[in-house]
């Protein structure tokens, strides 16, 4: 006797093969939405244009270090910087900070400096810092901090914001969300 499955009919074969045209097209517009949905989140997260004055505000700026004593950004200038926006209530922030503790170690011997400037409550820092220490400086960045972070391009303020300067103060490299291993050894070839 034979069964439905082993011969199958021009019907029943007609619906096998709209049933899998109807998964390709579903699987195709699947695609092509994932990617213009990560299109649109990388073009959202560029940076904007850095505004007029931003090197000068920056090498002019001056924030307090943990312990309330200036740190001056003019000191910095002179050696590759990363420059890096962030708070303890962000996640992608809290996470990417390792990865920039080990760069800092792996590179200061190098003349690479790091500089977490946190936009949080001091108290906040304090009390993380103590959870997860770091070798490099930490300061306070405030409104001060927030403002300099949109005219470095960071229009709409997300964090974390990390831009790398170079040894003469341009900015080499900018980035609005959390880097990667893959950019910080990208970022450090290209000095």
């Amino acid at each position: 006797m034979n069964h439905p499955s082993e011969n199958p009919t021009p019907e029943t074969s007609q619906a096998s093969a709209s049933a899998a045209r109807r998964r390709w097209l579903l699987l195709g517009v699947g695609a092509v939405a994932g990617l213009g949905g990560a299109g649109l989140a990388a073009w959202r997260l560029r940076p904007g244009a850095v505004k007029e004055g931003a090197h000068e505000t920056l090498w002019d700026a001056s924030f307090e270090d943990l312990g309330g004593q200036p740190l001056r950004m003019a000191s910095m200038r002179g050696r590759p910087l990363l420059l890096n926006f962030w708070a303890t209530w962000c996640p992608p922030c809290v996470q990417e900070l390792p990865l920039l503790n080990a760069f800092y170690g792996e590179h200061r011997a190098k003349g690479w400096q790091v500089l977490g400037l946190a936009i949080d409550q001091p108290a906040n820092v304090q009390k993380f810092l103590q959870r997860v220490p770091l070798d490099f400086p930490v300061a306070l960045g405030g409104l001060g901090g927030t403002e300099l972070s949109r005219s470095l391009g960071n229009d709409k303020g997300g964090l974390p914001f990390t831009v790398m300067f170079a040894a003469d103060g341009s900015i080499s490299k900018r980035k609005i969300g959390q880097l990667t291993a893959q950019d910080l050894q990208n970022w450090s070839k290209s000095l």
